[in-house]
């Protein structure tokens, strides 16, 4: 059993990168799929599908890659843990590689990335960094 299903999902990405493959499963919840949509949207993976089960349901996550053994995403990284939560405010949400990466932030407006957090002017708790 693992404490962090966050952190969960980005090893289960970063080790499918790793080999090479063409999807992988994730337990599914609420903020992980979300998390899933704003990859998607921002061009990290290539798609993600619901597989509803009885239980609980399943993301699949497409990962995407440039060509052969060339990869989108190059690193992944939980920020806040459970044990250590990080915030921020709206003057000091990061920057992750001088705009090349993102950063995902929860926020009382939902789950934004850097860029819209200071469009709209907000700050919350960094969820994780991809680049």
């Amino acid at each position: 059993m693992y404490t962090d299903p966050i952190a969960d999902m980005l090893t289960r990405i970063r080790n499918g990168i790793s080999a090479g493959l063409e999807s992988v499963e994730i337990p599914g919840s609420n903020i992980k799929k979300a998390i899933a949509g704003i990859l998607k949207e921002q061009g990290y993976i290539e798609d993600f599908s619901i597989l509803e089960t009885k239980y609980q349901d399943t993301i699949k996550v497409y990962l995407k890659y440039r060509g052969p053994k060339h990869n989108v995403i190059y690193g992944i990284q939980r920020v806040s843990t459970p044990g250590r939560r990080v915030y921020v405010g709206k003057n000091e949400v990061p920057k992750i590689l001088k705009g090349i990466g993102m950063a995902i932030i929860s926020t009382t407006k939902g789950l934004l990335t850097d860029e819209q957090a200071r469009q709209q002017g907000v700050g919350g708790e960094v969820i994780m960094k991809v680049w």
